[in-house]
């Protein structure tokens, strides 16, 4: 009975298209057929590095499977129970498999997010001063720069290594001399396999490096899985950290921390709660941590999501990471190559990139700034208006990487710290007065797979239409809030 409830109507499956998307028209046809939504809703949507789309036959497969069969609470064994543990189960093996991680190596912990799984190392981590420390790439989620909080309540100093040049990478001379260690210690390093700022890949090289001298390294994979295989056999990283909306769109609400199962045991974690341990007493106030990911996942997981992230992965490897890939490397240099011939009439450029200008090691994040007929900075609040109008999707702001924006920015960090400490600035309005910005972060543009050249080229008309020649005033803005 337990088989048959896993089944869907194949008229549901991800996948069940006449020809494969290995060409652009097989792309065409995808778009048509599970992302239809989009142009019958005359939509642009251009910020996959904020959320993936769901394909229609993600969304059908759930559909069918929570209504030809009951499933309830996994702590228990009963016949609602074991068809959801059954699911739960195959959702782990099957993350394992779309990682190229070996189950005998490797263990799936259920998160709700990337953050969530970032958190469970941060506070179980073994920070200690002199002993273990935190190295972090300025080019960091906000959600890894975090960790340093946890490193600080135990003493351990974190370090930040600077990104170099126009293309905001990191210096492979600089990673090792911070692999090094500050006397010689050794601890967590913490990096994006692709920014979720300047879409540049840093290089996965730096895990085994890093592992061969002693450091335990934590990948933040939430920007890069949607179109590149992440192959953890080879890299080998101690903790992989993602969250499966940015890669398939649905279900939101789960995320992964994928651990060598050798690493996880290093971590202690700082309280209990249901569904984490094996045997507890109130009177005697001791507990035992259940074994494996168990330990890690509090309360009870999200067992209605959780297994569609089977059906996500399985709709994308029917496509194909590779082809998924090509097809955002395709999007993204003719977006690039359409952001540098913006001119204005007098040959100033409309646009002002941050990252990398080709396609080269990077991915389909474009982080940019509109400039007006003087060679400003268009303040993002206009074109985000501006955009929304036009029915245009993308992200604007700073997008939780602070370091990668201070990095574009050129912002000196005797002026960051100045502006830390001075505590007349309570508004977004004075840190900006305070550091002499022009505008409180950029542009982000985020292709993927739903995407197709007429998205591109819809924002690349719009960007014209709408500042070609002009400098628009930002009379009538709602003030910011925050970044």
């Amino acid at each position: 009975m337990t088989e048959n409830v896993h089944e869907t109507d194949s008229r549901h499956m991800p996948g069940n298209h006449p020809e494969g998307p290995g060409d652009r028209d097989g792309f065409a046809r995808i778009r048509a057929v599970e992302y239809g939504y989009l142009d019958e809703t005359r939509h642009i949507y251009l910020d996959h590095t904020g959320a993936g789309l769901p394909a229609r036959s993600q969304l059908s497969a759930q559909t069918d499977r929570l209504t030809r069969g009951v499933f309830g609470n996994p702590h228990t064994d009963s016949p609602a129970s074991a068809p959801t543990t059954a699911l739960v189960d195959e959702a782990r093996e099957r993350v394992l498999r779309f990682a190229g991680a070996d189950p005998a190596e490797y263990t799936v912990v259920f998160t709700p997010n990337a953050t969530a799984a970032c958190r469970l190392v941060g506070e179980g981590y073994p920070f200690r001063r002199r002993r273990a420390e935190l190295l972090l790439t300025l080019d960091n989620h906000n959600s890894v720069n975090g960790l340093r909080e946890f490193a600080r309540a135990r003493r351990a100093p974190t370090t930040y290594i600077p990104l170099a040049g126009p293309e905001m990478r990191v210096a492979d001379e600089a990673v090792d001399a911070a692999l090094r260690g500050r006397r010689g210690g050794r601890g967590l390093f913490a990096f994006p396999a692709q920014s979720n700022f300047s879409g540049v890949r840093h290089p996965l090289e730096w895990i085994p490096r890093a592992r061969e001298r002693g450091w335990h390294v934590l990948l933040d994979a939430a920007a890069f899985a949607a179109s590149n295989p992440l192959r953890l056999s080879r890299w080998g990283a101690d903790f992989t950290v993602l969250s499966w909306y940015k890669v398939f769109g649905f279900p939101t609400g789960v995320g992964c921390l994928i651990a060598r199962t050798s690493s996880l045991a290093l971590l202690r974690r700082p309280w209990f709660s249901g569904g984490t341990i094996q045997v507890v007493s109130a009177l005697g106030r001791w507990h035992r941590f259940a074994a494996g990911a168990a330990a890690f996942e509090d309360g009870t997981v999200n067992f209605h999501a959780i297994p569609e992230v089977r059906t996500g992965l399985d709709w994308i490897e029917s496509i194909g990471v590779e082809a998924v890939h090509d097809h955002v490397a395709r999007l993204t240099a003719r977006l690039l190559t359409g952001l540098a011939g913006l001119r204005h009439s007098d040959g100033r450029p409309l646009t002002r990139l941050y990252g990398p200008r080709t396609t080269a090691r990077r991915g389909g994040t474009v982080a940019l700034n509109v400039l007006d007929a003087g060679g400003s900075v268009v303040d993002e609040r206009i074109v985000a208006r501006d955009s929304s109008a036009a029915r245009i999707s993308l992200r604007t702001g700073c997008f939780c990487n602070p370091g990668a924006g201070e990095a574009a920015f050129q912002i000196a960090a005797d002026a960051l710290r100045r502006t830390g400490r001075d505590r007349t600035a309570v508004t977004m309005e004075d840190y900006l007065a305070r550091l002499g910005l022009p505008s409180a972060g950029a542009i982000r543009v985020s292709v993927g797979l739903s995407s197709n050249t007429a998205d591109v080229d819809a924002l690349l008309r719009f960007l014209e239409d709408a500042y070609r020649d002009r400098s628009p005033s930002p009379d009538g803005l709602v003030p910011r809030t925050g970044c």
